[in-house]
């Protein structure tokens, strides 16, 4: 292991120790900051209060590459027992953004020592909020970080993917993440009189029942769409029967159309099954990212990349998420890849999903990512590079 990949290792697992959530990631992008004012050669600048933004430019004029790195953490309690563990109770790095923040503060620091062959610049994205909507990609892309940007690419540290492998998804590759909630108004009273109210119980459960049949009563079975029902509260004691009851969910697509369709349905459903019971209703849904799309072509060459790099047998193949991810805010403005770095190893346990209180990566992901993006940037600056795709660089500390 070399001193950047040892560096790199140490950088991820100070962020682990240190996690903020979204919107309140000031210590975390503070520590981006210090750490990229020991690069040579960056230009930096802080768009909003909790991200960064480094610029990298090349001696000779030509593209520009983005590359994003998300930097938020989640609210969960981590049930690790590691000596990087959270130091925040009921926060973690549950999801890789760790990981993902420490990849490229190390491609940072590659590209910056091959400045004077580079033609070009490079644009280090460090985002906060991507767990929470609106998120912070719309923003930032708001604030100009994507002026002049000819090719953005991520990745995603991947659990579902073992170690070692790389999965390129050509298309729709994650799914917008919508949300919605209902509160059914009843009319409450005593449990052993229940012909005397309007149980929104009853009704909700009704409801819940109903819903299902939008995925698979009113949608192509072709077609991929998830309503799921994360939410229903209701009720305070055994013996009363309450005013209300709100369920709340998510919505997820990959088509424009469904999209917009598949809420109408739902709501249509509520609005009959209360007026057939007398109560009434509060409906509210909330559009979040649009889906990852993944430019056509830029993932062939991208593969390309891997093959090189790698080797064809690191490439696996991958099906859609429903997942969700804001990098699609930056897609809007120039082809874009999104990519998954497997992180999984099932012989030291690493197998938890994201989110889960017990989520951790293999490092060797990081070495693996930090070689992907390095691989890819040069390709898409037209850099020069060896036999295997990268150049090695004995780096100093």
């Amino acid at each position: 292991m070399d001193d950047l990949s040892s560096r790199v290792i140490d950088w991820r697992r100070h962020l682990h120790r240190h996690p903020e959530v979204a919107f309140q990631e000031h210590g975390t992008a503070q520590f981006i900051a210090d750490t990229l004012e020991r690069i040579p050669g960056l230009a930096i600048t802080r768009p909003t209060a909790t991200s960064v933004v480094a610029q990298l430019d090349g001696a000779q004029p030509g593209p520009t590459v983005a590359v994003r790195a998300d930097i938020d953490a989640l609210p969960i309690h981590e049930e690790n027992d590691v000596d990087y563990r959270s130091t925040v109770p009921g926060v973690m790095h549950a999801c890789g953004h760790d990981g993902h923040t420490a990849i490229v503060l190390g491609l940072a620091t590659r590209l910056a020592a091959r400045r004077g062959e580079l033609a070009g610049r490079v644009r280090f994205i460090f985002q906060h909020a991507e767990e929470l909507s609106p998120g912070g990609a719309e923003e930032l892309v708001q604030r100009g970080v994507m002026d002049g940007v000819d090719h953005v690419i991520g990745l995603h540290l991947w659990s579902p993917v073992p170690v070692g492998k790389i999965g390129l998804i050509s298309g729709p590759a994650m799914a917008a993440p919508d949300t919605f909630s209902c509160t059914i108004l009843g009319a409450g009273g005593h449990a052993a009189a229940p012909h005397q109210t309007i149980d929104p119980i009853a009704i909700g459960a009704q409801v819940v029942t109903a819903l299902q049949q939008v995925v698979s009563r009113a949608v192509d079975p072709l077609d991929p769409v998830v309503v799921s029902i994360t939410q229903f509260v209701a009720g305070t004691t055994f013996n009363v029967i309450p005013n209300s009851a709100y369920l709340a969910g998510t919505i997820r697509t990959f088509d424009a159309e469904l999209r917009r369709t598949v809420p109408q349905q739902m709501e249509r459903i509520v609005r009959g099954i209360t007026e057939a019971f007398g109560a009434t209703y509060q409906w509210t849904y909330e559009p979040g990212y649009r889906p990852v799309v993944n430019d056509a072509a830029l993932t062939e060459r991208l593969v390309q990349v891997v093959t090189r790099t790698f080797g064809a047998d690191t490439l696996v193949p991958l099906r859609p998420t429903m997942g969700g991810e804001d990098f699609s805010a930056y897609q809007q403005r120039a082809p874009g890849v999104f990519a998954f770095v497997g992180a999984r190893n099932e012989a030291r346990g690493l197998t938890h999903p994201h989110h889960h209180p017990r989520f951790d990566l293999d490092e060797q992901s990081l070495h693996i990512g930090l070689r992907y993006l390095e691989a890819a940037t040069l390709d898409l600056l037209g850099a020069p590079q060896d036999a295997t795709g990268t150049r090695p660089l004995a780096m100093s500390a």
